[in-house]
């Protein structure tokens, strides 16, 4: 089952959701739709004490909706009530609001661009677009962005192709590309750049960004041509794939006289293109 979390807004308010690719569902935050709907100033509370009027009614809805990881405002993942759109119909119901007919709407249109996204996959670029230029990065990262998950789409595909397992295999796999051409594993990379649960790649300068996928393009390449048949084998391809990424930077470097793989983290990166500090105030 792939989850993917994202934030959607609702009259300039955040909405935490969770996209469930395998039953193809929104899951949003009931205590960010509470938040929407009541205006009240301690929404945890008003679900808390919604949910116990709705059990002594004897309403199954408080017993049907789950729970799942959800980024707080500490940038850590918490487990939160959740519903899906049918859930959160019924849930809205439950609260008087002057804003429930609009919220239907919007939650409406919500599942409608994700599934027009899943028909024409054009859809998702133009939108992670959008969401990449609002959080302020610029025209040159974005479009360097979108060419590595494409890059990495391709890779990924031909692991699936030779059986190879999500999880544990492509983690091992990527750790190697890392390790090889940058290294540092995807974990030591993320301290480097002082990042927890944020995308080592969403974090990454333009450089690394081009030396990652010529890793992970030439991991591809190669495993096409030698279609290696055990893990092992597997393995010893991204080795060399991140080498060819390695050979690249060392070259790179050894021209310009500056390193490479940077400290930076895409939070610094922003604050240094809107003219900002990045010391401590």
């Amino acid at each position: 089952m792939t989850k993917q979390n994202a934030i959607k807004v609702f009259e300039e308010k955040k909405v935490r959701t969770v996209w469930d690719s395998d039953r193809e569902e929104w899951y949003f935050s009931i205590v960010d739709v509470v938040a929407v709907l009541t205006d009240s100033p301690n929404p945890r509370k008003y679900w808390s004490v919604l949910k116990t009027r709705l059990k002594k009614e004897g309403s199954q809805l408080t017993t049907i909706c789950s729970q799942l990881k959800m980024p707080s405002s500490d940038g850590k993942y918490y487990k939160t009530d959740v519903a899906d759109t049918e859930q959160l119909f019924r849930l809205i119901q439950s609260i008087p609001s002057p804003k429930a007919e609009p919220f239907k709407q919007w939650m409406a249109q919500v599942a409608k661009e994700r599934l027009d996204q899943l028909q024409d996959p054009e859809l998702s670029i133009e939108q992670a677009m959008l969401d990449y230029k609002r959080l302020g990065y610029s025209d040159n990262w974005i479009n360097q962005r979108l060419k590595s998950i494409e890059v990495r789409k391709e890779l990924t595909d031909e692991w699936r192709r030779h059986g190879l397992e999500e999880g544990v295999h492509f983690a091992t796999l990527t750790d190697i590309i890392y390790k090889t051409w940058a290294g540092k594993t995807a974990k030591e990379y993320k301290a480097f750049k002082g990042l927890k649960k944020e995308s080592l790649r969403d974090n990454m300068t333009n450089k690394e960004l081009v030396l990652n996928m010529l890793a992970e393009l030439s991991t591809k390449e190669i495993s096409e041509a030698q279609n290696p048949g055990s893990f092992d084998e597997h393995i010893h391809v991204a080795q060399q794939g991140g080498t060819i990424a390695l050979n690249a930077r060392m070259e790179l470097e050894k021209k310009t006289g500056k390193t490479v793989i940077s400290p930076q983290n895409a939070k610094e990166t922003l604050k240094l293109q809107s003219g900002e500090t990045t010391e401590e105030k």
